[in-house]
């Protein structure tokens, strides 16, 4: 009993740091599609909800524990505003899963001003959207590959 509750906290804990982890780590230890997607997507909303939070303190306390010479006008930061100028929090929600991690895309969404509620729904949509292709994908390139 406590081998299954570790792999589902498991597949848990990788999605809550990165998305693509969960349906990774639930072909390995060979759950249906489902199952991984519903444990990746319940990660991910974790992160989300602790990050919508506390996020302007948490990316201030990030930014001034690790990056305290950090340029004003980087590369990744005109890359992150000109993703927010062109799709805003779509966009940001789309691709969270995918190129953001969860904690990422929550810090930008809140970092420019959007409410709580609308970056749950937007990351709601997208981590069940995300999380679903990404399970079925994995597993059948896994059982073609025999890595299951």
């Amino acid at each position: 009993m406590f081998a299954l509750a570790g792999k589902y906290f498991t597949i848990f804990f990788f999605s809550m740091l990165k998305f693509v982890g969960g349906p990774i780590m639930g072909t390995t230890f060979g759950f249906s599609w489902t199952l991984t997607a519903f444990i990746t997507i319940l990660g991910m909303m974790t992160s989300v909800t602790f990050f919508s939070l506390v996020g302007k303190p948490a990316k201030e306390w990030i930014n001034k524990r690790f990056f305290s010479k950090k340029r004003l006008f980087s590369a990744n930061n005109r890359r992150t505003v000109n993703i927010w100028r062109k799709y805003g929090l779509t966009g940001v929600a789309f691709l969270t899963p995918i190129l953001l991690t969860p904690i990422g895309g929550t810090i930008v969404a809140v970092s420019f001003g959007e409410s709580k509620g609308k970056i749950f729904i937007y990351m709601l949509v997208s981590a069940v959207f995300w999380g679903v292709i990404l399970s079925v994908v994995i597993q059948r390139f896994g059982q073609l590959l025999h890595l299951v």
